[in-house]
C-alpha cells in the first residue's frame, strides 16, 4: 500500500505542475494589458483567474490542510482593483503549486482519508479535496485557452483589416 501512496502523491504533484507549466505558458502570449483584459464583455480576465486559482489551492489545500493561516478574499480574486503584475501573479501561482506538492508529498497513508471541511465544499476528505482542487485548476486552465484564443483571432483580425486598407 505504501507503493500506492507514493504513487498517488507523485502523480497528483505532477498534474498541478504540469498544469502551472500550461498556465505561464498561455500567459507569456499575453501582453500586460492581455493578461488583465477581457475580451468578451462577459467573464473573467486571464489574470483573474490566476488570482482566482492562486486563492483556491492557498485556501482549500494550504490554509485546510497544511495549516498556513492563509485567509481568502474569494470575491477580491474577480475584483482586484490593483493587480500585482502578470509576472508577480504567475509567480504566486507557482509559490502556491510548490505548497501543493510539498503537502501532498507529506501526506502520510492514513491522512489522505482524514476528515476535511472548508467553505464552499462538500469534500469529505483530504484527497477528495485535492482531486477536486486538481479538477478545478484543469477546468479554468480549459477557460484560458479560449481566452488566449480569442486575443489571438482579434490580433488576426486586426492585421486583416490593417491589410485590406
Amino acid at each position: 500500500m505504501a507503493e500506492l501512496d507514493i504513487t498517488l502523491a507523485s502523480v497528483l504533484a505532477s498534474r498541478f505542475d504540469a498544469n502551472v507549466a500550461r498556465v505561464r505558458e498561455l500567459g507569456s502570449s499575453l501582453s500586460e494589458k492581455e493578461f488583465w483584459a477581457r475580451p468578451y464583455p462577459y467573464g473573467n480576465s486571464f489574470g483573474h483567474l490566476v488570482l482566482h486559482l492562486t486563492g483556491n489551492l492557498n485556501y482549500y489545500i494550504g490554509a485546510q490542510i497544511a495549516n498556513t493561516g492563509y485567509v481568502r478574499d474569494r470575491n477580491r480574486e474577480f475584483t482586484e482593483p490593483s493587480p500585482p503584475s502578470k509576472e508577480e501573479a504567475l509567480k504566486r501561482l507557482g509559490d502556491a503549486v510548490a505548497m501543493v506538492a510539498e503537502t501532498v508529498h507529506a501526506q502520510l497513508p492514513a491522512d489522505w482519508s482524514k476528515s476535511y471541511s472548508g467553505v464552499n465544499t462538500n469534500c469529505s476528505n483530504r484527497l477528495d479535496m485535492v482531486l477536486q482542487c486538481a479538477a478545478h485548476m484543469q477546468h479554468h486552465l480549459g477557460q484560458m485557452i479560449y481566452l488566449c484564443h480569442e486575443w489571438q483571432r482579434q490580433h488576426e483580425a486586426t492585421k486583416l483589416e490593417g491589410s485590406v486598407t
